[in-house]
């Protein structure tokens, strides 16, 4: 009796468990427009609950059968006939108690069927008002029609068009393109709450420099080589970093600066783009991106902003609220990250898994792109038309949201990264421990050691040879006998062999990495050769394919090192002359050299660009575009412009009676505006000047009348799409403004043409910043 009580009491504990799971189950992805699954899920259960009742009458008929054989049995003799009779007074309590609950099972059936009845005939209803949509007419979403022809075809594509509700139905097309797209207008029918004021946003949060590195280790994360090598870096600068932030605090004088939500994901980390460079760490492969990825991470980090930090493509779907699917639809809410800087690897990934919210948010990203994007390259339709489009370009964004590791081009942004500094004890200890005759050989790579035995062997006969190159035990290193080949050396051994070397040679590659500067801030002299003709993506395989011209701008291993350091620390030569490149060497060793690190290359000065960066630039506030052509009457006059000529001079500034100076950032007051000779860039002609070339300010001499101040009589003026323009063909007094502002570019010439060119002062050892520009 006990046995049959008990399994009678658990049968019915589980059948009100699983008749409660019928009604509180919620599968994921449940909508709004699975009314189908819900009521048949619900008919399930009507039948759940008459099983249940006839299951509860089974069960007491059973117990009233048990009830009548122990009235019949002897069980009442002895001892013994107490313990049955104290077991049957609960068993008959409780048979009383099954009684009332099925009766109440049955009632709650009844009123089940009768909600599903009603349910039933609601929903007949809904689907006949969700049949008979029609796609609206309105000027205003010209685009509808053509969306919901799309969704009738490609609905199934991606599942994440189920994710959202649509279920092949034409009410459900327009739904989605209504409240999740916006193609089409919101239906008159979809109870829709009453739009309210919402209330104003709170403050944001105050970014204050920070004073310890530990908490970015651990956003950093583990599990790969590389973001072990980062943190190592991270912790070696550490107390640099310390030391900055509190200078560039002072400086700033408790500026208020709001703090920013920041994601930063490393794309070409991920294993779905190849991770090529964790397995190479240990193996000498090139860490000049590793080593500016830890850099800005460090930066942004003590700067006080808060960051979100991804290798892998399942973290950056999870943060940026990618539905499930193959990424055809819009994020799940909106973005919760002001800035995302990311690599051209994250960028195909955000654009691959945002559907139309990357176009929304893409002003947003900061890409960091090592040798730098042209405009020519960036615009799609010019660079398909013109013959720039690479496998790296045509991303439509604004030219300054890439982030370059060497000021190439004013076009981008210049980001960098930094070098150790040395306090005054380390730079006399250094000058004092130099060893003349000793030379450090720049690539950790065998490959770049062929070919270059003749100028080994004459470097050889001055200097004690030292490399780096890495090798595996089994197989002896692949460069010369003399050479004394220390293997792959950590960072802070190799920062102590160019601490006792008075020379850093390089071969021509690797092109523009960090370890040069190294070098020079360590006291070395460094020596490269000079390209001629120089290298570009017309006359090397490196460049090619890259989305950058370069003309005529790499003419060394390390433009930045030959033109913004020089001699003595930078010696540029021509290698293949034998008497020019043995003159240099014997030079060398004669120079005394002080270890030399451009401020743009400190902690400090790092620090200071990404602040001016992030408080500044604001690429999702359109600008207003250049006038659209138009055929002109004489009497119509183009704007008159702000500029006016300097003060006995042929170049223009910002004229003091042009009114109140727009909010542009650059501070207007920096501009000049300098025609370029027919080979010049603006690049180069700024440059001539002592100025930068800053692509910002082009709006500004997309003017005909800045021809005429300058003295030049335009026969005719037309405006196009040119990566050159605005210019004169001077020959013909033929002038030239800019159709398409995403084209403005402070790179290219043509002989044909003379540039408008906008220039700006800068800071002195900060190339980026104009004076003002803090």
């Amino acid at each position: 009796r006990i046995f049959v009580l008990g399994i009678g009491f658990f049968t019915l504990c589980f059948l009100m468990t699983s008749l409660g799971g019928q009604f509180s189950a919620k599968r994921l992805g449940d909508s709004p427009f699975t009314i189908r699954t819900e009521v048949m899920g619900a008919l399930e259960s009507r039948g759940l609950l008459r099983r249940m009742s006839d299951m509860l009458e089974m069960l007491m008929k059973r117990m009233d059968i048990l009830a009548r054989l122990e009235n019949s049995t002897d069980f009442h003799k002895g001892d013994e006939a107490r313990f049955p009779l104290d077991r049957l007074q609960p068993a008959a309590g409780l048979m009383e108690r099954i009684q009332a609950i099925a009766q109440n099972v049955s009632d709650i059936a009844i009123k089940v069927d009768q909600i599903l009845r009603n349910s039933l005939l609601s929903r007949k209803v809904m689907e006949g008002r969700r049949d008979q949509c029609e796609v609206p007419r309105d000027p205003k979403y010209p685009d509808c029609a053509a969306k919901v022809e799309w969704m009738r075809a490609r609905w199934t594509s991606d599942p994440c068009y189920a994710f959202f509700g649509v279920d092949g139905t034409e009410c459900s097309f327009l739904i989605y393109l209504s409240e999740v797209e916006w193609f089409c207008p919101p239906l008159p029918w979809r109870n829709r709450t009453l739009a309210v004021p919402s209330p104003p946003p709170p403050p944001r949060a105050q970014a204050a420099f920070r004073r310890d590195l530990a908490r970015l280790l651990e956003l950093i994360g583990t599990g790969k080589e590389s973001l072990s090598f980062m943190k190592k870096r991270i912790r070696h600068l550490a107390q640099q970093w310390l030391r900055a932030a509190r200078r560039l605090e002072q400086k700033l004088a408790g500026r208020q600066r709001d703090q920013k939500h920041i994601l930063i994901h490393i794309g070409f980390l991920t294993e779905e783009s190849g991770d090529v460079f964790s397995p190479r760490v240990l193996k000498g492969g090139p860490l000049g991106e590793m080593v500016q990825w830890a850099d800005i991470l460090a930066a942004l980090f003590m700067l006080g902003h808060s960051l979100r930090v991804t290798v892998s493509l399942k973290e950056l779907q999870s943060h940026l609220g990618v539905p499930p699917g193959r990424g055809n639809c819009p994020l799940t809410s909106p973005l919760p990250f002001d800035l995302i800087y990311t690599d051209y690897h994250g960028l195909q990934q955000m654009k691959q898994h945002m559907g139309l919210s990357f176009k929304k948010y893409r002003c947003r990203v900061r890409v960091i792109d090592t040798f730098g994007t042209e405009p020519a390259y960036n615009h799609e339709e010019y660079a398909t038309l013109r013959g720039y489009r690479t496998n790296w370009g045509y991303w439509n964004l604004q030219p300054a949201q890439f982030m370059t590791m060497f000021p190439h081009t004013p076009d981008n942004s210049f980001m960098g990264f930094v070098s150790e500094e040395l306090n005054q004890t380390e730079r006399q200890l250094i000058k004092a421990n130099k060893v003349s005759s000793m030379a450090v050989v720049y690539g950790k790579e065998a490959s770049i050691w062929k070919g270059k035995e003749k100028f080994l062997a004459i470097l050889n006969k001055y200097m004690e040879i030292h490399g780096t190159v890495y090798y595996e035990t089994q197989r002896p290193p692949e460069v010369p006998a003399f050479v004394k080949n220390h293997g792959l050396l950590p960072q802070h051994e190799f920062q102590q062999l160019l601490r006792k070397a008075k020379l850093f040679i390089g071969f021509g590659f690797p092109y523009e990495g960090p370890a040069p500067l190294e070098a020079i801030a360590n006291g070395c002299v460094f020596l490269q050769a000079r390209f001629n003709p120089p290298h570009s993506s017309l006359n090397h395989e490196f460049f090619r394919g890259k989305p950058t011209s370069r003309e005529a701008s790499v003419s060394s291993q390390h433009p930045y090192a030959e033109e913004f350091i020089g001699k003595p620390h930078v010696w540029t030569v021509d290698y293949n002359n034998s008497e020019e490149f043995e003159a240099a060497i014997k030079t060398i060793m004669r120079t005394q050299v002080d270890p030399y690190l451009p401020y743009e290359y400190t902690c400090e000065g790092m620090l200071e660009r990404i602040h001016a960066y992030i408080q500044h630039q604001d690429f999702c506030t359109t600008s207003s575009p250049p006038p659209s052509p138009k055929t002109k009457s004489p009497a119509m006059q183009s704007p008159p412009s702000p500029l006016a000529l300097a003060p006995n001079s042929s170049h223009l500034v910002w004229s003091p009676s042009a009114g109140g100076a727009p909010q542009a950032w650059p501070p207007v007051a920096s501009l000049q505006a300098w025609l370029s000779e027919p080979q010049h860039t603006c690049t180069e002609t700024c440059r001539r000047h002592g100025l930068v070339c800053e692509p910002t300010f082009f709006r500004f001499l997309n003017n005909e009348e800045v021809f005429l101040q300058l003295s030049i009589a335009c026969d005719s003026t037309e405006y196009e799409m040119n990566h050159l323009y605005p210019a004169v063909a001077q020959n013909v007094r033929e002038c030239y403004l800019q159709k398409e502002p995403l084209l403005f570019s402070c790179a290219g010439y043509n002989t044909k043409y003379r540039r408008l060119c906008p220039c700006r002062d800068f800071r002195h050892g900060q190339v980026a910043l104009c004076r003002d520009c803090l």
